[in-house]
C-alpha cells in the first residue's frame, strides 16, 4: 500500500503572485466563515446542512453584487474550504473535536488548497490556477521519482514566510525488518526523555534559549499603536522569533522520533493529558516548550509508516511509585524525589524506574492483550482487564 506523504518547501512569490494568493486566502476565509455561520444558524433550528447545500450556497453567493469578487480567484480552493468545514463537523459529531470556530484574519494562518484540476506540475515547475508563471520554489529535497502531486497547499505563516506543500505517494516508505527490541519512554522536564535502557536525552529548552530575544521583540510590539504599519512590522519580528523556536524544536523531535522508530519494534509511552497539565501556571511554559504532544504525534505516524507498534499506557498507571525489581507500590512519591530506595534494597532513579515499568506494562499489553490499570495493592493485587485504546488528547 502506497503511503501518502506531504513534502513542504519554501518559495518566494513575485508581487503579482503574492497579491493573487493573498486575495485567495481572504476569499477562502470568507467562504469558510459564511458557510459556518449558515450551518450554525441551521443547527440552532435543529437542521443539518451538508457539503452539497453549502456548495449550492457558494454558487448563489458568487452571483450577488456584494460577493462578486469571489469569481476573481480560483473556485477550487473555495470548494476545498467547504470540504474542510464538512470534515470539521464530521469530527464534531463523532466527538473527536470541539465545535468548529470562525477563522480570524489576524490569528488564523492563511492557506489555500488546490487539487489536480487547479495546478500544473511539469519538470519541477508548479503553476497554480489564475497564474501565468511558476512558483519560485526552493527544492530542499527531491520529490519521489515518478510521482505527481495530488493536492497542493499554499500557506503563509505569521512571520511572512511562504510555503507550498505537495501531497503525493512515497514508494520509499516501507515496513522495516522486524526486531525483538522494545523500549519504555518516560517524558519529563529535567530530561526530555528517559528510556528504559537507562539513556537520558537532554531537554534542549529551545524557548528558554531565545527568551531574551523574544521578550525584547514583544516589548517593542507592546509600544506600537495597534493597526499601524509599525505595529505590523513589530508583530512580524516577534513572529520570526517564535518561528525560529518552533523550527528548531520540530527538527530535533523529527530526528529523535525517527531514531527511536528505527531502533525499536515496540515503543511504550504514557497517556498524558497535556491540556490539563498546562493549567499549572508554574510548569505551563516548560511543558509547552517540551512539546510532548508533538513528540507523541510524530512517533505514532512514523511507527505506522514503518511497521512498528506504539503502546499507550493508562495515565493512572503508577510507573514512578512502583518498584521495577519487586513490584512494591510506594504510598507517596513527590516530584522533588528523584532517587529512592525500595524496601527490597533496590535503589532507583525515578525516571529510569518509570521507563522500565512502562516497558513491562506495554509488553504485557502486547503479549497478553491485557489493559494496564492502576495498581491498588502490594504485589499480587494488580488487575489486568481488556480495555479500549485510550483516547488521544489533542
Amino acid at each position: 500500500m502506497q503511503v501518502k506523504r506531504a513534502f513542504k518547501y519554501r518559495f518566494y512569490p513575485s508581487d503579482a503572485q503574492a497579491a493573487e494568493l493573498s486575495r485567495t486566502f481572504g476569499c477562502v476565509r470568507k467562504v469558510y466563515n459564511m458557510a459556518l455561520a449558515a450551518r450554525t444558524e441551521a443547527w440552532a433550528r435543529q437542521k443539518r446542512v451538508n457539503y452539497n447545500a453549502t456548495s449550492a450556497m457558494l454558487t448563489a453567493w458568487k452571483k450577488t453584487e456584494e460577493l462578486a469578487y469571489l469569481n476573481e480567484v480560483s473556485s477550487v480552493p473555495l470548494q476545498q474550504a467547504l470540504r474542510h468545514l464538512q470534515g470539521a463537523f464530521s469530527n464534531f459529531f463523532a466527538k473527536r473535536s470541539k465545535y468548529p470556530r470562525f477563522k480570524s484574519k489576524r490569528k488564523s494562518r492563511g492557506s489555500a488548497e488546490y487539487t489536480r484540476s487547479a495546478f500544473t506540475f511539469r519538470d519541477g515547475a508548479l503553476i497554480l490556477a489564475k497564474m501565468n508563471d511558476p512558483l519560485d520554489i526552493v527544492w530542499s529535497r527531491p520529490l519521489p521519482e515518478g510521482t505527481v502531486p495530488t493536492t497542493v497547499t499554499v500557506s503563509r505563516d505569521a512571520a511572512g514566510r511562504w510555503f507550498v506543500s505537495l501531497r503525493c505517494d512515497d514508494p520509499s516508505i516501507k515496513p522495516l525488518p522486524a526486531t525483538d527490541s522494545a523500549v519504555g519512554i518516560d517524558v519529563g522536564l529535567d530530561h526530555l526523555l528517559t528510556l528504559s535502557t537507562g539513556e537520558k536525552i537532554a531537554n534542549p529548552r529551545h524557548e528558554r534559549r531565545d527568551r531574551a530575544r523574544l521578550a525584547k521583540a514583544q516589548r517593542e510590539l507592546a509600544k506600537k499603536t495597534k493597526g499601524s504599519n509599525n505595529c505590523a512590522n513589530a508583530r512580524c519580528k516577534a513572529a520570526k522569533v517564535h518561528a525560529r523556536i518552533a523550527d528548531r524544536r520540530r527538527d530535533m523531535l523529527h530526528q529523535l522520533t525517527t531514531r527511536l522508530v528505527r531502533e525499536n519494534q515496540t515503543l511504550v509511552i504514557e497517556d498524558l493529558t497535556v491540556r490539563n497539565m498546562v493549567k499549572n501556571h508554574t510548569l505551563a511554559r516548560a511543558i509547552s516548550d517540551a512539546s510532548w504532544w508533538e513528540f507523541r504525534s510524530l512517533l505514532e505516524y512514523k511507527a505506522a509508516w514503518y511497521g512498528r507498534e506504539v503502546v499507550v499506557v493508562d495515565r493512572f498507571f503508577p510507573s514512578s511509585k512502583l518498584c521495577s525489581a519487586c513490584g512494591t507500590l510506594q504510598d507517596k512519591m513527590p516530584l522533588n524525589v528523584r532517587t529512592w530506595t525500595c524496601d527490597c534494597g533496590t535503589s532507583h532513579d525515578r525516571d529510569v524506574n518509570a521507563a522500565i515499568n512502562l516497558k513491562a506494562a506495554g509488553l504485557a499489553v502486547t503479549v497478553c492483550g491485557a489493559g494496564v490499570r492502576p495498581q491498588r495493592r502490594k504485589p499480587g493485587g494488580q488487575s489486568a482487564t481488556k480495555q479500549k485504546t485510550p483516547r488521544r488528547e489533542p
